[in-house]
Order: structure tokens, then sequence, then C-alpha cells
């Protein structure tokens, strides 16, 4: 199964890129994932941005730390389980942590995880994981796990973790794509973290003009989605549907016109 994990969309930009992106390639992919908690302003995301994902050939959604910043997508979350939050939020939270989508007779679980360090608190993901994997293993034939994480140390850890447990592990949520690509054993596709979807001559996707201005001044100025050098990140992966080991994993980083 030849599957497409793409990188944190930053609002407006970030859409119009990834929108370009799945008109042009998306019949090349048996299986898209995207993560999408900064794809309203860069901040959350809404019912209406998640529909015309999902609507334009999009499979599964993740999210992470930005998951309820819009109240509006709270019903939608227990509503729609092709959009999904961290596993590891407390139980009575809106929405699920995993999914699993029957594409073509392979059962496919993409499960989504948050860190803890220099994050806000939250259960720890090695347990929560750790907990759930033998209750899924033998359900499905292929396992995906976007890990919503700031430290590199962690994400690496969670990636021997889960080594020769599920078919991809890769990191979210830096918005900046590692060079540490690899298959662990032999089985598991791995890197630290997939990048960002928006514009790329900012900070982290957003207008460099703001952020300088409070690092520099302290001010707290409205952070607005960067338009600049509009660029997708993320990672193409082929996963043998038999065995659910990981055969080829490359990063995926296309500009407007080479899409």
């Amino acid at each position: 199964m030849k599957m497409v994990m793409i990188g944190d969309v930053v609002g407006e930009p970030g859409r119009d890129i990834l929108y370009k992106f799945l008109e042009k390639r998306k019949n090349d992919y048996d299986f898209i994932i995207v993560n999408g908690e900064n794809a309203a302003s860069g901040f959350g995301i809404t019912p209406k941005i998640a529909k015309s994902f999902l609507d334009k050939g999009v499979t599964v959604i993740t999210l992470g730390n930005h998951t309820y910043d819009r109240k509006e997508i709270y019903s939608y979350l227990d509503e729609e389980k092709r959009i999904i939050r961290p596993l590891n939020y407390h139980e009575a939270n809106s929405g699920h942590g995993y999914v699993v989508v029957n594409k073509n007779g392979v059962r496919v679980a993409v499960i989504n995880l948050q860190g803890k360090v220099f994050m806000q608190p939250i259960a720890c993901p090695f347990l929560a994981i750790d907990d759930f994997i033998p209750k899924i293993k033998d359900k499905v034939d292929i396992i995906i796990v976007d890990f919503h994480a700031e430290a590199t140390s962690e994400k690496q850890a969670m990636g021997w973790n889960l080594a020769g447990n599920v078919s991809v592990i890769y990191g979210t949520h830096t918005h900046t794509q590692t060079s540490d690509d690899r298959i662990l054993y032999g089985k598991t596709g791995f890197i630290t973290d997939i990048g960002m979807t928006g514009g790329f001559d900012g900070v982290l996707g957003m207008n460099k003009r703001e952020s300088l201005k409070r690092l520099k001044e302290g001010f707290s100025s409205r952070y607005v989605p960067c338009e600049e050098n509009l660029r997708i990140h993320g990672i193409e992966c082929i996963v043998n549907e038999k065995t659910g080991f990981c055969e080829s994993i490359k990063r995926l980083d296309l500009g407007y016109d080479e899409i």
C-alpha cells in the first residue's frame, strides 16, 4: 500500500498548497493522512475545513495540542471518526484517539499521540500506546502512528518503543522536517518530524514580522500565517499489506510549482 503523510497544515496558505497537491496527486496514493491541527489561521481546525480535506481525498486527519482551540469542532470530533485527536487525552474529552479504515480490504489503524516533554501536562503517551497496541494488533493489518511532540529525544524514543510493532511512526508539531527517515529493525518506518505545509519564508509557518516583534520587544502581536514560498512537507511510505512492515520511506519536500 502506498501512503502519504502530510505535515502540519498552517492556515489558508497551507490549505491552498494542500488542495493543489490533492488535485494533482491524490490518485498516486492508496491512503492519505494529513495533520490539520493548525489548519484554521494557524490554530485549530473547523468542521468546514475538516470536511473540505475529506471531500478532496484525505483519508484521515490527525490533530495535536491545538485540537480544542475552536469550540465548533467539539461535537464534530464525536461525529466524524476520520478526524482523530491524541489517544492519551482523557476519555471524557471529545473525539477519538484512533480510527480503523478498511481500504480495499486492508484494515489500517491510524493512532494519534501527544508528547509530554515541553508540552502541557498530559497522560504518558508511552504507557497509553503500550496498553493500546496489544488490544488492536491482531484486528488490523497496518498500524500508523502520528506522534505530536516537541522534543526530538521523546520522538526518537517513541520510535524505538514501537519499532517492530507498528508499520510507521512519525513525528509532527515542530514544523521542521528532519533528515533521519529510516526503517527501524527492517520493519517500522520512522522519521523524527515530517515538517509542515505552508509558507516557509516565515517562522514555523507564521509571518516573520510578528515573530520578530515578539522576540525583540515582548509585544504580544497576533500571529498571521506566512504566504511566502509555499511548500508541502511529509513522507511517502510503501507498507506491505500482508506483513504490515514498511518497505520504503521517503521525505516529501515540494514547492508550489513542483507539484
